[in-house]
Parts: C-alpha cells; sequence; structure tokens
C-alpha cells in the first residue's frame, strides 16, 4: 500500500536489517480508544506491507483514552516502545512497552507511567547520552497552560524512572512564537533527539505558529544538561510530530500532515546535514 493509504499521526521509523518498520498512533477519534498500535514494513519507504497490530491495549487494560505516538528503540538486545495512554487516575502519562521483535507482540514493561504521577505528559521519547539512558518528554499546555519539554533519568533496564524531571523550556519562550495577553494555551509535543554527523546534539519538537503544526529545532552547546538555543523551524505550514532516521545513509524526517483529524498521512522529507544544523533537502 501506498503512504496516501496509511491513515496515522506521530509517525515513527525503525530500521532493522533493510527493512523500515513504521508506527504511529491510528488516527481514529485523534487516536482515543482506538485499541492499540501497528506497524507497517517497507523496503523502500514507498511500497508499505498492511497494517499488522504490534500492541493490543485491550488486552494489556490499557485502552483508557489516549493510545499516542509510539516509537521503538533497540536497547540491549530488545525492542521497547515508548508511548503515551491514559492512566488510571485520568492523566496521560509514558509507559515503556517490551518485545522480542520490531512487529511485537509488546507487552508492558515498565512499572506504570515513567512520567511524573501528577503531571500531565505525553510523547515520551528515547535519548541515550555517554551510556546512561533518558527520556524528554513533555509536560501538557492542558494542565499548566504553557507547556515544557523536559527529561529525566532513567533506570538501566527501563523499569522506572531513576530521578526527577528537568525542564529545558517553555513553549512560549523560542522567538518565532507570537506571545499573547490573553489566557492563551502554548503547545509542547513530539520530541526527538537527532547528533548530526560531527556530533552536535539536536532535538526537533512540534508546537503552534501563528496557528500551523510546526516542526522546530533546539541546538545544545554540549548534552542535554548544556545551553541551548531555538533556531529556525524546519516547517511551520501544517506539519508536526516528527522524527529523524537513515535512507540510504542520508537523514531523512518524517512527520505527519495535515493535522486534521481523519486525514493525517505520514511524509517523508530528506533532510540535509551540515554538521552544526539540520535543513530541508
Amino acid at each position: 500500500m501506498k503512504l496516501d493509504k496509511i491513515n496515522i499521526r506521530d509517525p515513527f521509523v525503525l530500521i532493522e536489517n533493510d527493512i523500515y518498520y513504521l508506527y504511529g498512533s491510528r488516527a481514529k477519534n485523534f487516536g482515543q480508544n482506538v485499541g492499540g498500535f501497528d506497524v507497517y514494513t517497507s523496503r523502500d519507504l514507498t511500497e508499505w506491507s498492511r497494517p499488522v497490530e504490534c500492541f493490543d491495549s485491550k488486552a494489556a487494560n490499557m485502552n483508557r483514552c489516549a493510545n499516542w505516538a509510539p516509537e521503538v528503540h533497540k536497547y540491549n538486545g530488545s525492542y521497547y516502545m515508548f508511548a503515551t495512554f491514559t492512566r488510571p487516575n485520568d492523566l496521560r502519562g509514558t509507559y515503556i512497552l517490551k518485545a522480542d521483535s520490531p512487529t511485537g507482540p509488546f507487552h508492558p514493561h515498565s512499572d506504570g507511567a515513567v512520567t511524573p504521577d501528577e503531571w500531565e505528559c505525553l510523547d515520551g521519547t528515547f535519548y541515550i547520552e555517554n551510556g546512561k539512558p533518558y527520556m524528554v518528554f513533555c509536560h501538557e499546555h492542558t494542565q499548566i497552560i504553557n507547556g515544557t519539554v523536559c527529561y529525566r533519568p532513567l533506570s538501566d533496564d527501563l523499569k522506572r524512572a531513576a530521578g526527577d524531571p528537568v525542564t529545558l523550556f517553555h513553549a512560549s519562550d523560542p522567538f518565532y512564537i507570537e506571545k499573547a495577553e490573553d489566557d492563551r494555551h502554548y503547545v509542547t509535543d513530539g520530541p526527538f533527539m537527532y547528533k548530526t554527523k560531527t556530533g552536535v546534539l539536536l532535538m526537533i519538537w512540534s508546537t503552534f505558529i501563528n496557528g500551523k503544526y510546526a516542526e522546530c529545532v533546539v541546538r545544545f552547546k554540549g548534552g542535554i544538561d548544556s545551553d541551548f538555543e531555538h533556531l529556525a523551524p524546519l516547517i511551520d505550514d501544517d506539519g508536526g510530530h516528527g522524527m529523524i532516521f537513515s535512507f540510504n545513509g542520508e537523514p531523512m524526517l518524517t512527520l505527519h500532515s495535515p493535522n486534521t483529524s481523519g486525514k493525517e498521512r505520514p511524509h517523508f522529507y530528506p533532510l540535509i546535514d551540515d554538521g552544526d544544523i539540520i535543513r530541508l533537502k
């Protein structure tokens, strides 16, 4: 099947043995109570398999509402899915699932959500620095009005958090965000960490710029705990929640667009890695 037939949000690509595994949020009903996640496979990013269910959230008693943003990382020989679900306390949080194969089946792995218990959170992503595992995630605007991007260390077995969360920035901080005097909400979602060919640490993330979904970039001066700066957005016209993977040795961005329920599709954009910045090809 072609990409234009794949109706998902928050696309994520894992590469294993020259096969591309595409995950995402089932777009129906904005990914709410949809019963889990699927995986699509391809060898060329053009022709894709039919969807195969890789996690059944009903069977795991995790289909309370949100089934969002699955991303799969290989770590210590196993495959770990970071995904957002609505917790028993009705607050969203990121859980970690585990499988022996990229196609699953995935099963709950972490001891509940690894985001703070009383925070409304989403979109946890996996990052390793100097051998230490971290999760980068968003504290939702739905709870705090001005959303934030945060990180916290994880235990080596990815079962639980191993430290307090650290806030990196608020959604209203970047220079390109129009500031409002009223109670306007500022959104953060979809962080993803990327190191350039020279080892510069970048993070892409999404928000809304002048009412349109956008893919933005942060550049760190060192590691995740270093100073950083906001760079010009990659895309600011109704596309976001992206990630970066390698295609034929070159970086490729995938994101969903449009950001309209029922019409979302994954898109691919070749990138140029200049060593200290990335840009659309």
